[in-house]
Formats: C-alpha cells, structure tokens, sequence
C-alpha cells in the first residue's frame, strides 16, 4: 500500500514540475504572442493528442449531458485564458498560486451544488484561503489590479470546471470531457483573434489579440507547450490512480514552489513579503480541504 502510495507522490511531483516548465513556455511565448494565441497553440496539440487516443481506442459511455459537457468546456476555457493573460503579465509563481485558488472554490461549489460536507476543517481552509487570496492581491482596501481579478476568476472558473466532472464523470468517458475543453480552447481563441483583428480595445487585452505568424524559435517553445501539456496530464492521471485524492491535491501544491523558481530563471522578481505570506496560507488552505477528502 505505502508502495502505491509512493507511486501516487511520485507521478504528482513530475506532473507538478511539467505544469511549471508549461507555465514557463507559455510565458516565453507572451514575448512574440498575445495569450490567446497561446491558448490556441495550448488546445490544438491537446485535441489531436485525445483524437488519437480515441481512435486506438474508441470511447465508451452514456452521454445525454451535452449542455453541461459544453459549460465544463467554457469554463475551463476562459480559466486557462485568463491564467495564461496573468502569466505574460505578473511572475509565474503569483500566476500559479492564483489558479490554484481553484480548490478553494471547488470546495464551497461541491458543498453548494453537490452537498458534499466540508467538515470544520475544510470551512477553516477555505477561510485561511480568503485571507491567502487578500495577501497576493496586497488589497488595500481600494481596488484590485486586472491581473488580481483575471487570477481570482481564473480559480472560480477552474472550481466551475472541476465541479461539473464531478457530474459528468458518471456519463462520459474522460477523454470526451478533456476534448470538449480542447475542442472549445481552441475554437473560442479563433473567433476572439478574428473579433481581435477588427475591434481593438486596451482594456479587453486578456481575450482579445490578433493572430501572429510564430517564428522558427517559437515553433520550439509551441512544440514543447504541448509535449509539457500532454504528459502532465498524463502524470497527474496516474497520480490519481495509485493515492487517495487528499494526499494528491496536497502534493500539487508543489507546483507553486516549481512555478516560483522558473520564474525567478526567467528574470521574475522575486514575491514580497506580503505575497510570500499569502502563498504559504494558500498551501495551507489546500493542505486543510483537502486532507478533510481523506
């Protein structure tokens, strides 16, 4: 058992660092790139990457959750727009730490809409974790930066996807709910460059951009975008499958700490004090609603 376990562990840690070095190409590419060009590039690998699978093996399920299927698709969509916008504009770590907000909401989601308990401690962790959220923000009382809201709408929409697999695992095969995220992440970022090309508008930066033809060097950092993409989830599937969801969800927290040393390689400044303290009660948060899984 200790031995599956380790294997758990194991397979999260290199899923964990895979995420990183995504995040990491993913903010190399903002360079030449808007980041809904990037999402494309993101989703387009995935979908041929899930096709094939389908096709060596062809899906078996009930279906019959179409507009759900469509909604977990959107959601997840608009929380990788939103956090691939925040990785080209605030360092990696901030931008990890902020997606990863996402069990938080999903913990009071589930609590709402599937009525699963919480438990003192998973209400003391998501508690902890609103705290951790006004720290990384260093909200003043005043207002938030666009990067603050982007980062905190980038976890709802992440808890909004989790929540409805919850749902839809009962009803569709894995890879149809992965494609329908793939499928929708990359026809959505074509319509809004097509949008982008006619309608400029500074503020609406984070979903609107026009579409850039990628050079020789940014081909090798798309290529590596899906190749990190693709074998994280792989990773984080076994994960799942050897330990129990507690232990796992703990271990991905080691993202943010992968996340926060790339960036500081690629030249990001390192987190102040404040920012620091609000990570640390983000673990802690994530630590606390998820071990009440156990």
């Amino acid at each position: 058992m200790e031995n599956q376990v380790s294997k758990g562990i194991k397979y999260m840690l290199y899923a964990s660092l895979l995420f990183a070095f995504m995040g990491a190409a993913a903010k190399e590419l903002s360079d030449s790139m808007s980041s809904v060009e990037v999402v494309f590039f993101r989703n387009v690998f995935g979908v041929f990457f899930i096709l094939i699978s389908i096709y060596k093996s062809p899906l078996k399920q009930i279906g019959g959750k179409f507009w759900l299927l469509t909604f977990r698709g959107v959601a997840g969509f608009v929380a990788l727009l939103f956090y691939f916008y925040n990785i080209s504009q605030i360092p990696l770590g901030e931008a990890m730490t902020f997606s990863k907000t996402s069990t938080i909401f999903t913990a009071v989601l589930a609590y709402i809409f599937l009525n699963e308990k919480l438990g003192f401690k998973g209400w003391i962790g998501v508690f902890i974790g609103f705290i951790g959220i006004l720290f990384i923000t260093e909200f003043d009382g005043s207002s938030l930066e666009k990067s603050d809201y982007l980062g905190i709408l980038s976890g709802v929409g992440a808890a909004l996807a989790y929540t409805s697999v919850r749902e839809l695992r009962t009803y569709y095969d894995s890879r149809a709910i992965v494609l329908s995220f793939m499928t929708i992440g990359t026809i959505g970022p074509l319509i809004l460059m097509i949008i982008g090309s006619f309608y400029v508008n500074p503020n609406l930066d984070f979903m609107l951009g026009t579409f850039t033809t990628p050079q020789l060097n940014d081909w090798t950092y798309i290529i590596l975008l899906g190749i990190f993409s693709t074998f994280a989830q792989i990773y984080m599937t076994k994960a799942y499958s050897f330990a129990k969801a507690g232990i796992i969800g703990t271990i991905s927290y080691s993202n943010i700490v992968f996340s926060i040393i790339l960036g500081l390689i690629l030249g990001d400044s390192f987190p102040s004090m404040l920012i620091v303290f609000g990570i640390i009660l983000i673990v802690l948060s994530g630590f606390l609603v998820s071990s009440k899984k156990e």
